[in-house]
């Protein structure tokens, strides 16, 4: 079919109709952006600053930290700004822009997350070569490698949708320009390209859950040849990390391994991998994790101690 567009904007149908509900939204869901953006800033912040890049787990931690920042930013700015408005508008252009950045920084944070596993595995079933397997070279090429995975999985769920005609009607029912929805406007049979998408997102998905959930089931089965505190150790980080893993992975999952049909319900579940998991990051990691919740202490002790001097 020869592509024409008579559609210049999406119009999205939002997370409700109401305009009660709507409010409590606006106020939810703007604490929960200040959430992510104060918490993940500190988290880098703290790790540069107390020296801590030098360890692959924060090296990583850091990385995970600026994808949750760019990741929930794609989605939750322009979620805050429509509660306000009568219309949720979105260009044409504005869409698939969106629908890149919601691809692209999510698949990254899914490779994060697995190059962590990864991390966490070396360091506590083959202690003595860690830092000879996960030396800063190799650190960087790995952590190039996710962002460069997540470009190639985003360009193929893009690159079939701008070739598709949009001839109306132009209403999504969602917060933010996601494949399925999109396809479901499109003037054309999309029922190939629905199949591709999950095979392609679906996959990536899936495949990562199973093996971020083996990859720890070896990390706690080798954790009885672990003395009592290294145990302690292990779990507190492997937790945080099991965690993270399940409240993304499994909604995540829910919406991309199924063939080419929307629900409802999508837009709650799309509320967990796109903002409640950039915000508990934060939490998670520094509440379980004691490093760094020492080196913030001595950070903040020394700011303390120094403008207390400058007075």
């Amino acid at each position: 079919m020869e592509k024409v567009n008579n559609v210049t904007e999406f119009i999205f149908w939002g997370l409700t109709q109401d305009l009660v509900v709507e409010e409590v939204c606006l106020v939810v869901f703007s604490f929960f952006y200040t959430v992510i953006l104060l918490g993940n800033l500190l988290i880098m912040l703290t790790i540069c600053l107390g020296n801590l890049l030098k360890s692959p787990m924060y090296f990583f931690l850091n990385s995970l930290s600026f994808v949750d920042i760019c990741y929930s930013s794609v989605t939750a700015p322009k979620l805050i700004f429509d509660l306000f408005a009568e219309k949720k508008r979105i260009s044409y252009a504005g869409c698939i822009l969106q629908l890149f950045g919601v691809h692209f920084f999510g698949c990254t944070e899914i490779f994060t997350l697995v190059v962590m596993a990864f991390d966490r595995y070396v360091a506590i079933c083959k202690p003595l070569h860690y830092m000879t397997i996960m030396d800063r070279e190799r650190c960087n090429k790995i952590l190039l490698g996710t962002w460069v995975g997540g470009f190639v999985h985003t360009i193929i769920p893009v690159s079939l949708v701008v070739q598709l005609p949009f001839c109306g009607p132009n209403e999504i029912n969602h917060y933010f320009c996601d494949v399925h929805p999109v396809l479901k406007l499109a003037c054309a049979d999309t029922h190939f390209i629905g199949n591709l998408v999950t095979a392609n997102s679906g996959t990536i998905a899936l495949g990562s859950f199973v093996i971020l959930l083996i990859s720890y089931t070896v990390i706690l089965v080798s954790l009885r040849k672990q003395s009592a505190e290294g145990r302690r150790k292990a779990l507190s980080t492997c937790g945080a990390h099991i965690a993270v893993v399940i409240i993304f992975f499994v909604p995540c999952t829910f919406t991309y391994m199924r063939p080419d049909v929307t629900f409802t319900e999508d837009k709650m579940v799309a509320v967990f991998y796109t903002i409640i998991t950039p915000m508990l990051n934060p939490m998670i990691y520094t509440l379980r994790n004691a490093e760094v919740k020492n080196t913030m202490k001595k950070l903040w002790c020394r700011k303390l101690f120094l403008d207390s001097n400058k007075k």
